[in-house]
């Protein structure tokens, strides 16, 4: 076995092999050395120069002893697939279901998560889309603190474990988006910048960037593309979800992200099923989701939290921090039919110009992702609190008929669809009392300066946290699980409820009554808390949040708290 590592400006490295100690020689800024004893399961590291520690392969596969520890061959052919009539998900039309490894079941891990996957069929979603599952210290994290970036966290099953994940939701007729991170290392076991410039000398909200575009950052490039290529050809996924590119600093003539989906595309060709890479951006830019062939990147959707704040503030009337500027009738007009609310406008929260408007004549709405709740918009609240603690049912009803009726392709957090109560909070298991220590005060003072005294806002390394955040599934409300089960089957059997023509979507408000004309269909929702008659032609009610909404000689009449789709 050849046993390959990058370390441009090493002297000397050595590898260590099993129970050998083997000197690696230099071929360019590679390093080299064979091991005819080793194999699958074989336990590895290299030392470099003089320092006698041995260190985690930067592109290990498997980290059995933590991301401390040394680094295991793992051989992808030796598992068995059964999905080899796989055909894929395109992402256009599908719904997408948001989930935690760690808390999503009792037990924590893939295999847990595999019982669930005949529930989600049943639900009616597209693509299930995974939180980091990388490597990352400790038992359990949210996965965006992840170092080793081509393995797989032991704790939720290891490689293996993704695998079946993978191959049983392909047979329940699932497809996989796998949330990556690309854009910091955690803070603990982060090897790699050790052996190469893999950081550069900028920095972002996490730290220093990673090198895109400086002195050898090709070989950096290569190592974030080839970690993208694993998860899909490898572990089978069917998406990636790449979080926070806005802090991916590239000033080269071909972007990475461009040069990450021009490699994709090659992929999907040579693999016969879709491929989708999903951009987490802050940027409200459509260069990202423009094809190449017209100037963009590439990408096949982006998520856009202006939807969501429009619709959260609507919802809840809560306008601190960046929902200053949404929450009116004309904000939700805007972003129902151009995607995005600030598009080359002011934004308050910014405090500067934000956004550049899209052609809505050409960009389909299903290539933005949009929601009511994720793992951001909840755990990122001072006690992760869902939406289930401030909206009433009717207002959730509501909340959920406008999702799911959008042109753009919707996605639930999970447990939204059953009502959960339970809240989805910031939790870490650091083994490091001054990191640990340090995460804690961090978290305090972020929300004391809101006016959150620091006793109400949860330690983030209280075991207790984590284990508040597990969905607890013998609290389901049937009634709302049965109501997001019909209203999911009705986007996908009525036309023109998923239709992604943003220029065939027009709003209005009448009365406090939101009217979305959607082709031959009208979705009208009440917020007020009391009932609203207007006038409006329809020949039938196809669908309704109460059972006391009226459609008689040109009138619709809405309860309190309720939506129709006519």
């Amino acid at each position: 076995m050849e046993f390959r590592v990058w370390a441009p400006a090493a002297r000397r490295v050595v590898l260590h092999s099993g129970t050998e100690a083997i000197p690696m020689t230099a071929d360019g800024q590679w390093w080299t050395a064979e091991d005819p004893g080793a194999g699958h399961g074989t336990d590895y590291g290299f030392a470099l120069d003089d320092d006698e520690r041995v260190l985690p392969d930067p592109r290990s596969r498997r980290q059995p002893g933590g991301v401390h520890g040394r680094s295991q061959v793992y051989e992808h052919d030796r598992f068995a697939w059964g999905d080899a009539g796989w055909t894929g998900r395109q992402l256009a039309g599908s719904v997408l279901y948001e989930l935690h490894v760690g808390t999503f079941t009792p037990s924590g891990t893939f295999d847990g998560a595999v019982e669930r996957l005949p529930y989600l069929r049943e639900l009616g979603v597209d693509l299930v889309e995974l939180l980091p599952v990388n490597t990352f210290n400790g038992e359990y994290n949210w996965g965006y603190d992840g170092v080793g970036w081509h393995a797989v966290q032991e704790s939720y099953g290891g490689p293996d474990g993704l695998k079946r994940f993978v191959d049983a939701a392909h047979r329940e007729g699932l497809g996989v988006v796998i949330d990556a991170v690309y854009n910091h290392f955690g803070p603990s076991g982060a090897y790699a910048p050790q052996f190469g410039p893999y950081l550069s000398t900028g920095a972002n909200t996490w730290g220093r960037s990673l090198n895109l575009d400086e002195a050898d950052s090709g070989e950096v490039r290569r190592f974030i593309i080839d970690s993208a290529l694993q998860w899909l050809r490898d572990y089978h996924a069917d998406g990636l979800r790449l979080d926070a590119v806005h802090a991916l600093v590239d000033r080269g003539a071909t972007h990475l992200l461009e040069e990450l989906a021009a490699e994709v595309d090659a992929l999907s060709t040579t693999l016969g099923r879709p491929l989708s890479l999903i951009a987490e951006s802050d940027l409200n830019d459509a260069k990202l989701i423009t094809a190449r062939e017209a100037g963009g990147y590439g990408l096949q959707a982006q998520w856009d939290d202006d939807v969501h704040h429009a619709l959260h503030t609507m919802l809840t009337g809560e306008r601190q921090g960046y929902y200053g500027d949404f929450g009116s009738p004309e904000c939700f007009r805007k972003v129902w039919q151009e995607a995005f609310f600030h598009a080359g406008t002011w934004s308050s929260f910014r405090r500067r110009v934000h956004g550049r408007p899209i052609d809505r004549a050409r960009i389909p709405g299903h290539r933005f992702v949009v929601c009511l709740q994720n793992h951001d918009q909840v755990g990122n609240r001072a006690t992760g609190d869902r939406l289930t603690a401030t909206l009433s049912p009717g207002l959730l009803r509501v909340g959920a008929t406008l999702l799911l009726t959008s042109p753009f392709t919707p996605m639930l957090f999970m447990g939204e669809e059953f009502a959960a109560r339970t809240p989805w909070q910031f939790f870490t298991s650091h083994p490091e009392p001054a990191l640990a220590a340090a995460v804690g005060k961090g978290r305090r003072e972020e929300f004391a300066a809101h006016g959150w005294p620091p006793g109400d806002v949860p330690d983030p390394q209280d075991p207790e946290t984590f284990a508040r955040s597990h969905l607890d599934w013998a609290a389901m409300d049937q009634d709302m699980l049965a109501f997001y089960r019909r209203l999911i089957a009705l986007r996908k059997t009525v036309p023109g409820l998923s239709d992604p023509r943003l220029d065939r979507v027009h709003v209005d408000d009448d009365d406090g009554v939101l009217v979305i004309r959607r082709g031959e269909r009208t979705v009208v929702a009440n917020l007020a808390k009391e009932p609203r008659t207007v006038p409006l032609r329809a020949e039938r009610v196809i669908f309704a949040t109460d059972d006391a909404v009226l459609l008689q000689s040109g009138l619709v009449t809405l309860p309190a708290e309720s939506a129709a789709i006519l």
